[in-house]
This record gives C-alpha cells, structure tokens and sequence, in this order.
C-alpha cells in the first residue's frame, strides 16, 4: 500500500532541476531550491518547504521531497529548500535563505503556475523554526501568505528549547538579544500570516510546550491558526506514513488549506 502511494505521489510531480537562490553564489554546496509541480490539477498556491535538522542537517527526502510529492495530489506546486547549515553558517544567513526563496518563487510566480499573493511556507523541527522565523521577520517582498509549522522547534532561551538548534543557529553563549530576537514566539503580530501547526504529547526532542506557545501568541494577535497535537508519536515523524492515527495530520492540514481558499484554482 505505501509503495502505491509513493508511485502515485511520484506520478503526479515534476521534478524540476535545482535553482540557485543567488546566481553568483561561489559556494561549493550553494543554496538552492528544488520546483516539484502538479502534473494535473494545479490550483494556483505554491508552498516552500524548509526540512528540518537541528540546523545541522537537512531531512531532504522524509521533509522534503516526500511532502513536496504529497502536496502536488492537492494541486500545490512545492519548492523544497537547501538553506545554509552550522557551525559553518549562523543567523542571520539562514534567515537571508529563506526570505531569498520567497522573493524568488513570488517573482516567477507565472513561471509556476501561481499566484503571487497564494504562497506559503512550510517547515519541520529547526525548519519549523526557520519557517516562523519568515512568517515574523520580514521584508516588503518576503512575507509569506500562510504558514505550515510541524513539530516546530519556536522558542530560545527555555527549559524545553532544543539546544542543538539554537547553538547550530546562534553559536555557543550567544547574547541574550540574539536568543530573544530568535524566540519566535515573541514576535507574533496580528500581520503574522495564518499558521497551521502540528505536534505531538509524546515528543521529547521538540516538546509541544515550543508549538503551544507559538499558538498562544497567534491567538493574543489575532491571527487566524489551527493546532493538532496528537498524544503518540515520537519526533521527526514526517508524513509518518507508518502510523495509520498520525498520518492522518496530512488531511488535516488538507482541510485548513481548503477553509482558506487555496486549494480553490485561481
């Protein structure tokens, strides 16, 4: 069954070649984004998916190109994005990566088959993070419309940050500033784009408390959100296409991206 699954998702995408960010970029292992697009029933939205790894790594496949396939049954075009990694980076160059993505997609929106003001970002564990970090830090031309957060990784400088993430972002002993500037949760405001999380009771890598709060603070702003957290599951679960109770978050978020109109064709 999932093996059917997979060849459908693989059936319904094109895989487009890797572009990079910046043209002139000299690094060896550049920035990039990978288009998966809609072979068939495409509905005007782009999502650009920012993988998760404790900002060390990147999940490319299971947070990646997994959910970039899954998204182009509903008619999504999906960009999943290769950003800057520590030690060798800090903030705030996976901040510029991310912002850089949006302004690139939204610019060859006809290119997509999109509409530029129908693009939202996605983003899992530290990739949650640097997805709120877009939905909360940007410019002019960076804002995203909606935002995707999955067991994101949102708050700095608590009992329940994960560590990993914030000395991968920051650096060791960063100034309490920096912390409070990256701890989303803090910079919520009622222009903050509606927001759909989902987490999990059982993760102990990235406990709830991170994603709650970030509810919390939609919720004081004003901002349209919706929240699922399942009791099981453990963390980094992706589509979690062997749990037949947590899978069933992707269909959740199917229905949010519905009430809001982006799976209506435009």
């Amino acid at each position: 069954m999932l093996i059917a699954a997979a060849s459908l998702f693989a059936t319904l995408a094109v895989t487009q070649t890797p572009q990079l960010l910046r043209p002139d970029d000299k690094d060896p292992n550049p920035s990039t984004i990978t288009p998966y697009l809609p072979s068939a029933n495409a509905v005007g939205t782009g999502i650009i998916i920012c993988p998760g790894g404790a900002y060390a790594h990147l999940s490319m496949e299971k947070e990646g190109s997994d959910v970039a396939k899954w998204l182009n049954t509903l008619g999504v075009a999906a960009f999943v994005l290769k950003y800057r990694l520590g030690p060798t980076f800090h903030h705030p160059a996976q901040m510029e990566d991310v912002q850089q993505a949006i302004r690139l997609v939204r610019r060859q929106a006809d290119k997509y088959g999109i509409a530029p003001n129908r693009i939202g970002i996605m983003g899992f564990s530290a990739g949650g993070h640097l997805a709120a970090t877009a939905s909360t830090h940007y410019t002019p031309d960076s804002r995203p419309d909606f935002a995707i957060l999955c067991y994101p990784v949102i708050a700095f400088g608590q009992p329940y940050t994960h560590k990993g993430s914030q000395e991968m972002l920051l650096g060791k002993d960063p100034d309490p500033k920096l912390i409070e500037e990256m701890s989303m949760e803090k910079h919520v405001t009622a222009n903050t784009p509606p927001t759909f999380l989902f987490t999990t009771n059982a993760d102990t890598g990235v406990p709830a408390e991170n994603s709650l709060s970030y509810y919390a603070a939609l919720r004081r702003a004003g901002v349209p959100a919706e929240i699922h957290i399942y009791e099981r599951g453990p963390h980094g679960v992706g589509m979690a296409p062997n749990d037949p109770v947590l899978s069933t978050w992707t269909a959740r978020l199917a229905d949010w991206l519905k009430i809001h109109g982006w799976l209506v064709p435009k």
